[in-house]
């Protein structure tokens, strides 16, 4: 069973920046394509970014680009979100997810099959 934990969230003010790391075990990272989405408190769970197992590139929802970088470490089985110029927006939980030998990787949920738990990011105005 595919197992990601997400860590790195916190409560940051305006402006600030926080990294968001997820570890994934019980898969071969490197096939996996991941992605970043977010659930604020009484919203949906929104795409946020996501990144191809096969050649790296990148992609983002427009709200974030710019301010947002996805980075994944297969010899660390890691993925990351760095976040800069946080916004009160952007407060929500955030969830890792993977896809096996998707590209491009999927920009909607019910395309990834593994969750991580989620961890809380708040943006304070």
């Amino acid at each position: 069973q595919v197992q990601l934990v997400e860590s790195g969230g916190g409560l940051v003010p305006a402006g600030g920046s926080l990294r968001l790391s997820c570890a994934a075990s019980r898969l071969t990272f490197s096939k996996y394509s991941m992605a970043w989405f977010r659930q604020p408190p009484g919203k949906e769970r929104d795409f946020v970014a996501a990144i191809n197992w096969s050649d790296g590139k990148t992609f983002y929802t427009d709200s974030v680009k710019g301010r947002f970088t996805i980075s994944r470490d297969n010899a660390k089985n890691s993925l990351y979100l760095q976040m800069n110029s946080l916004k009160p927006e952007d407060t929500a939980v955030y969830f890792c997810a993977s896809a096996t030998f998707r590209a491009p990787a999927p920009r909607v949920a019910l395309e990834y099959p593994y969750w991580g738990q989620g961890t809380q990011v708040t943006v304070s105005s």
